[in-house]
């Protein structure tokens, strides 16, 4: 089939899936007000490989085929592999205005982690079953959510504890059969699912010997019968109040997805009951899909930044020492993200035969922007000053009775047009909006898992530091030459 157009992507969801959003049942999520919204948002990985300046950097030929692919399905070979898909998602979401797509960059993380853990295992059956499904989703183009988080029920409880309200908290197999497996339970926070083509199921934490029906990932089409989405409201258009920007309206929502006793062909099973392998999987993923977070925010930073020193200007502010020190705290974290995202990518190891960035700079990458982004907004808002939540509506600078005043009392610093002013407060408060910061935090992982991750990565290295403690403070003796 080859790579897809934008128009054929949208076609391809118009396949009878079961998609409620805010109480009524969805016919066509394309053609929803707000869904849609989504599916134009998550169109643009495929507008931009249709692009002649941005073909080369989203497409990829395979070496097999010889056909063009998509790079988020390429499986990279070298570091230059590796930054090039992480270019790839900066760009995206630059062009998606700050919202990164969301049909393939975590649909690869999740194809890698697989393939990743398929190695590992050692298992033929599992690599050809994900190799083929790879080769499905290249030939074919085809969008992908990763779905890993399950409800969980009580969190202190494993999922298999009897204590558990039910056993369905999180996704589980309840039979195998001669075509598959049925799986039943529940997965949340599950960005785009809505609007992709396929559905890919991971566990979301180490499983023990009790837990190995728990211990289950496979892939499925999102119209399959049993399969139910709850899509979260989301913001799909602007309000009348706001400045109009000729620009379209990007967002995203995120789904329950309710497992009904669903049937998994064998093909697309790729663990079943493996539980030793549950948290290398999950592992894998976090790793992949940590990166892929520094990536899509580094235009949200920039545009924070931005939005500072713009603003500061504007009010005048833009030389007073703690202005200027709040505004070198925003280009600090901007670019700490920046470089430690591409240094991960240079600095790469390999993994189940795969390359994949630096386990170490990914999570503290992904620990460092997520744990000073309200930082971020804090300094942000202090630079706005009060009129950031007490500003005229656009309506109350159309109104001619009104207008006059706001334009003499709102002008700000000599020189700059108070519809500015008013403009680029509004988009700090939509930038800053709630939304953001929680997906900062819990997007792609806790912080305290973050923490567990360089920490747990950190062990080996650990024992040489220690050593070369030991060996400065006399302890002990050491076999090099000293000079």
């Amino acid at each position: 089939m080859g790579m897809r157009t934008a128009d054929e992507y949208k076609e391809s969801l118009r396949d009878g899936r079961v998609v409620f959003y805010n109480g009524e049942r969805v016919e066509d999520v394309t053609a929803h007000h707000s869904l849609g919204v989504g599916v134009d948002t998550a169109a643009v990985d495929y507008t931009m490989a249709e692009m002649p300046e941005y073909r080369d950097l989203a497409v990829v030929t395979d070496e097999k085929t010889g056909e063009s692919i998509s790079r988020y399905y390429y499986t990279p070979k070298n570091s230059e592999d590796l930054i090039k898909r992480h270019e790839l998602m900066v760009t995206a979401t630059r062009i998606g205005l700050d919202i990164v797509p969301f049909t393939k960059d975590i649909a690869a993380d999740a194809m890698n982690a697989v393939n990743m853990t398929a190695n590992m295992m050692g298992k033929k059956e599992y690599q050809e079953r994900a190799n083929n499904f790879r080769a499905y989703l290249e030939k074919n183009d085809l969008s992908m959510a990763g779905a890993m988080t399950d409800v969980k029920g009580d969190r202190i409880l494993r999922p298999s504890d009897e204590k558990q309200s039910h056993p369905d908290y999180y996704i589980r197999i309840v039979d195998r059969t001669n075509d598959g497996i049925i799986v039943r339970g529940a997965k949340a926070h599950i960005t785009s699912a809505s609007y992709c083509n396929e559905l890919l199921v991971m566990p979301c934490r180490s499983m023990s010997e009790a837990d190995a029906d728990y211990a289950v990932s496979f892939a499925i089409q999102a119209n399959t019968k049993g399969v139910i989405q709850i899509a979260h409201p989301f913001s799909a258009r602007r309000d009348p109040a706001d400045f109009p920007i000729d620009l379209p309206v990007r967002s995203h929502t995120e789904s329950m997805i309710i497992f009904d006793d669903v049937l998994v062909p064998w093909e697309r099973v790729f663990l079943c009951g493996e539980w030793e392998f549950a948290m290398p999987l999950v592992y894998n993923f976090a790793t992949l899909h940590r990166h892929t977070g520094c990536s899509y925010h580094i235009p949200v930073f920039e545009t924070m930044v931005g939005a500072a020193q713009a603003i500061a200007e504007y009010n005048g502010i833009e030389k007073v020492p703690h202005i200027r020190q709040q505004i070198i705290d925003l280009v600090i974290q901007a670019n700490t993200l920046k470089s430690l995202a591409k240094a991960s990518c240079i600095d790469y190891e390999m993994h189940g035969d795969i390359p994949i960035p630096n386990r170490v700079l990914t999570n503290i990458g992904k620990y460092t922007y997520a744990s000073n982004y309200h930082n971020c907004v804090k300094l942000l808002h202090d630079i706005c000053g009060g009129l950031l939540v007490t500003a005229p509506t656009y309506r109350d600078w159309q109104n001619p009775e009104t207008k006059d005043f706001i334009h003499k009392y709102l002008s700000g610093k000599a020189g700059t047009p108070t519809e500015d002013r008013l403009r680029m407060l509004q988009l700090v408060r939509h930038i800053t909006r709630m939304e953001g910061q929680v997906v900062s935090i819990h997007g792609e992982g806790s912080l305290f898992a973050q923490r567990m991750t360089i920490l747990g990565e950190a062990r080996e290295d650990m024992e040489e530091y220690k050593k070369r403690a030991k060996i400065l403070s006399g302890i002990e003796k050491s076999n090099e030459k000293v000079l």
